[in-house]
């Protein structure tokens, strides 16, 4: 159908443009077609017309303005750049490894090579295990054995010198293996040559000693090049030096603190210059002289008292002809009258009895009782007594321990009378003249003694002995604390009294400490060929080490990474490696001051960019029941996992024999002792304390005889303490007395806590 197209509209005027009839009949007739509903078709048209030019022009420049926007927003390149820095400003990280990121450069082929001469040169039962390979062949710069007691680890040792020396063509003088103690470097030695001559390498016995060392002996040419001190010697050596070049033979045990007369002598100088300098030092001495010479008292609730003292009244009617007793004897020993003491024969109630003493310190001092003498005869008797002099002396003891509360001086022996005669004289170069016990050690000690060994269980852990006595608190009235304020003030003086003497003489702590942490501009002094050697280290029982050294160690290897490749220009061995190897369950040097620690946390003591573990558990010295027996003990303390140890080779065929454990009866030990050595075997007889061996030797006369008549390296039983016998083996060991240590020190934990090395002791 057609559509009507539309007219034009007719053009009409509006209404306000019309004259005014006009305008009122149109506005007239516009309200009747609105009252009508009906539309003017003109007008619609004209609107119609006029919007629809309207809106197209509107819609036109709406659409072409957001067209435009759209597509310019479509296709334009936005680059943004937004600044999320933090406002503060970066700071690099630091690099704590002790070690450059390196590898030993061992390839395949030279691992086959090598184990194909192993196989050739040595004896089935010595070709390594493929724990001991691991340890052979470690290349990364720190490695970290876990090797007990017969694992095989010195012949390992020995193998990983020969791969780097002759394999990898390393330099002696760039390596150094470190022993504990004088024999088992010779042992070390010993291996190392026959090993090497089976090669065919020439390797002389001034070489093997140059590269295994012990600490000490490495430390003292250190100390030697710093100006002043080329003839410096080691306080520990005084008496018992070694000639120049041979330091390294002498004994490294850093916890042995048995002093000679050239020690004391210097100890006894230093004592009576600073006893006149420092009024001080003096009053602290008196006090402690009066504290250590009191006879200590005794709970009246023991059993002995109890039992001694149903006889006081008794004691009390023989007392005064027991003194006179006594006092003769003292008098025919020329022990007595002592200057000093004023001779009396005053009276202490006990129990409402009254018993005599012999005399007191000069100043209303305290009384002084002599005692009885342990060299004279103990069968020893007064006219007409039933008891022996020795015997009523102990009653009268105990009574005065027990019951007497005024301070009291007993005398035990002629020797501790004349001490204290010369003491009370102001003979000062003769020492103190007294003995002295810190709480938790087991005995005490003569004054000076206690000191050295206080002070170096203090170095030992790497602290300043004088930073350490500030840092320490006892109780009020604790006599340790007299004894370690009196410490600091000697320690300090000692120090510079061995400094001045000529040549100057100087601890090994000291020199340590001299190149520690604490003191890492010192290494800077050192030029590179007393340093090199500290390169590639292999330490063994590692677990004893003390925290004075790991101070030392850690210093020096930073020391060699700081200098860079500039000091191995030229030579094979490059970089700096650390191996060591030890069992923390043979650390027995705890309360000495060294400390396990180091070896069981080893990779955050000496950070590594990478680091070896190895686990020597096969045990070739022992059967199965000998081991088991001996983790039982320690099965308590804290190790390192995955420790279990295991009967291996030769030692695993053994027929079974568990270790027994008996009541204490030396009569018994000593036959079955003897049963073993008549059968032709070796034999250990191991003691907790030393004083038990005259115990023990009373039954074993024939075999002491017998051993008498045989040249040394054909006796086969041999007597040690428990610690002397460490590292040592035979056929049958027999053990005398509990290897558990029972004392606790309250001065000694405060330490371990200053050098966080330990849980205390």
């Amino acid at each position: 159908m057609a559509h009507e197209q539309p007219q034009a509209p007719a053009d009409l005027t509006p209404p306000a443009q019309l004259p005014w009839f006009r305008r009122l009949v149109a506005r007239l007739l516009g309200r009747g077609l609105t009252r009508l509903q009906a539309q003017h078709r003109d007008s619609w048209f004209l609107g119609h017309a006029s919007g629809q030019r309207t809106g197209h022009a509107e819609g036109e420049r709406e659409g072409f303005e957001r067209g435009r926007v759209e597509g310019y927003e479509a296709g334009r390149q936005v680059l943004v750049i937004r600044d999320t820095r933090p406002d503060t400003a970066a700071v690099p990280g630091q690099d704590d490894n002790l070690f450059d990121d390196w590898r030993l450069p061992l390839t395949a082929e030279l691992k086959k090579r090598f184990k194909a001469d192993v196989a050739q040169r040595l004896p089935a039962e010595a070709q390594p295990s493929a724990a001991q390979w691991k340890l052979i062949f470690s290349d990364t710069p720190s490695t970290c054995v876990v090797a007990g007691a017969g694992a095989g680890k010195s012949t390992s040792l020995v193998l990983r010198i020969l791969l780097l020396r002759h394999y990898l063509g390393y330099e002696l003088d760039a390596m150094t293996v470190v022993t504990f103690t004088r024999e088992s470097r010779k042992d070390f030695i010993k291996r190392l040559l026959h090993v090497f001559a089976l090669w065919q390498i020439i390797l002389q016995p001034v070489q093997a000693r140059e590269l295994v060392r012990t600490f000490h002996s490495r430390i003292l040419p250190l100390v030697r090049s710093l100006p002043g001190f080329g003839l410096v010697r080691a306080f520990e050596t005084l008496g018992n030096e070694m000639p120049a070049g041979r330091e390294a033979e002498a004994d490294s045990n850093p916890f042995d603190l048995r002093l000679n007369d050239a020690q004391r002598q210097q100890l006894n100088q230093c004592y009576s210059s600073l006893l006149g300098e420092s009024p001080r030092f003096a009053e602290l001495v008196g006090l402690l002289r009066s504290e250590a010479l009191q006879l200590k008292p005794l709970d009246p609730n023991n059993p002995d008292v109890q039992k001694r003292a149903q006889v006081t009244q008794l004691a009390a009617q023989r007392d005064e002809e027991l003194c006179d007793v006594i006092e003769d004897l003292w008098f025919a020993a020329g022990a007595w009258p002592i200057k000093g003491i004023e001779p009396c024969r005053e009276t202490v109630d006990i129990r409402g009895s009254r018993f005599h003493v012999h005399g007191r310190l000069e100043g209303q001092g305290p009384w002084v009782v002599l005692g009885f003498d342990p060299a004279e005869s103990a069968q020893y008797q007064r006219p007409g007594a039933k008891l022996a002099v020795r015997a009523e002396w102990a009653v009268k003891r105990t009574l005065l321990q027990a019951f007497c509360d005024r301070p009291l001086i007993w005398l035990d022996n002629y020797g501790m009378a004349r001490r204290l005669a010369a003491s009370l004289a102001g003979d000062a170069v003769a020492g103190p003249g007294f003995e002295y016990k810190v709480k938790g050690e087991l005995a005490p000690a003569p004054l000076l003694d206690a000191f050295v060994g206080a002070a170096n269980f203090i170095e030992n852990l790497g602290l300043d002995v004088n930073n350490a006595v500030a840092a320490m608190s006892f109780p009020s009235g604790d006599s340790d604390a007299l004894f370690f304020e009196a410490l600091a003030l000697y320690w300090k003086a000692l120090e510079a009294h061995l400094l001045d003497q000529s040549p100057p003489v100087m601890s090994y702590n000291r020199m340590f400490a001299l190149f520690g942490e604490n003191n890492p501009e010192n290494l800077k002094l050192l030029p590179d060929p007393l340093l090199r050697p500290l390169a590639h280290l292999m330490i063994d029982e590692f677990q004893d080490v003390s925290p004075q050294i790991v101070s030392w160690l850690r210093a020096s290897l930073a020391e060699i990474r700081r200098r860079g490749p500039a000091m191995h220009t030229g030579r094979h061995a490059q970089h700096s490696s650390l191996l060591c190897v030890g069992d923390d369950w043979q650390s027995i040097y705890g309360w000495r001051g060294s400390s396990p620690k180091y070896f069981m946390e080893f990779t955050k003591a000496f950070p590594s960019p990478s680091s070896t573990r190895v686990m020597l558990v096969d045990n070739y010295r022992c059967q199965q029941q000998v081991i088991d027996a001996a983790e039982h003990l320690v099965k308590g303390t804290p190790a390192i996992a995955g420790k279990k140890a295991r009967a291996s080779g030769p030692a695993a065929e053994l027929p079974g024999s568990p270790v027994k454990v008996f009541d204490r009866d030396e009569a018994a030990l000593g036959e079955t002792l003897m049963e073993h050595y008549q059968r032709g075997e070796t034999v250990m007889m191991l003691y907790r304390k030393g004083s038990d061996r005259a115990l023990m030797n009373e039954h074993l006369q024939s075999v002491l005889h017998a051993e008498a008549a045989l040249p040394a390296e054909q006796r086969r039983l041999r007597q040690l303490t428990y610690h002397s016998a460490k590292g040592l083996q035979a056929d049958a060991v027999f053990m005398l007395g509990d290897c558990q240590y029972l004392t606790s020190s309250p001065y000694k934990n405060q330490v371990y806590r200053q050098g966080r090395a330990g849980q205390g002791r």
